[in-house]
């Protein structure tokens, strides 16, 4: 059972600006590109930081109104970059936080939630950037065919894993909602099943209705 990874899912050929890219550069390569945000990297193409449009917006936010009809002040500027933002450095959040390649998609999506982050440059061992990975990149698992899922499930999570065949389980999805019915041997092999069909690129979630033949001490018993 392989999963799918960050390289898997990652865009490669990934747009950049350096540290002294001008503010107007910056914008252009958003336009230009029709991205959200660019990984800022240094002169050895490891990410420093990454700048979004919200970040621009936020420096023209902070200037003053020319009307002079909207309420604000310099010092609220000047707290996000103000009229001094002239570069991807002044602009940019920082540090970057980078994935790897290799990661799983629970791996990147986990350091997402935790850091807030949208978009996460992927760097390879010497921490050069070689593409960049979004919240959409790693929803599009879940877009997976059912029928994908469900061969998936049942040769290789249950026949070949587990040594299961569908008359002891059978299996049934919908919009990568599984369904598991059966009788297995051993109380201790439900978790087990319920586990590995859960871990399955496009599953969204398990129920069971798996029940079991013995407990651990060989005692019968008729559901888990």
């Amino acid at each position: 059972m392989r999963h799918r990874t960050v390289e898997d899912l990652m865009t490669r050929g990934v747009v950049r600006v350096r540290r002294d890219t001008p503010f107007k550069q910056v914008a252009k390569a958003l336009t230009d590109n029709e991205v959200t945000a660019v990984p800022v990297v240094d002169a050895l193409d490891r990410p420093v930081g990454v700048v979004s449009e919200a970040d621009l917006l936020r420096t023209v936010a902070g200037r003053p109104d020319p009307a002079g009809l909207m309420p604000g002040s310099r010092a609220e500027g000047a707290e996000h970059g103000g009229s001094g933002a002239g570069t991807a450095e002044d602009l940019m959040t920082a540090p970057a936080v980078c994935a790897r390649p290799e990661w799983t998609v629970v791996e990147a999506a986990r350091l997402m939630d935790a850091r807030r982050v949208k978009r996460l440059p992927v760097v390879d061992e010497g921490g050069s950037l070689v593409g960049i990975v979004s919240r959409g990149d790693l929803l599009r698992v879940f877009l997976r065919r059912d029928e994908a899922v469900f061969d998936e499930i049942t040769q290789d999570v249950l026949a070949r894993t587990l040594g299961l065949t569908p008359a002891d389980v059978t299996v049934a999805v919908s919009d990568g909602r599984v369904s598991l019915k059966g009788t297995v041997q051993a109380r201790s092999l439900i978790p087990v099943i319920e586990r590995l069909c859960g871990g399955v690129d496009g599953v969204v979630s398990v129920s069971s209705d798996v029940v079991y033949r013995h407990d651990a001490t060989g005692t019968r018993a008729d559901r888990a």
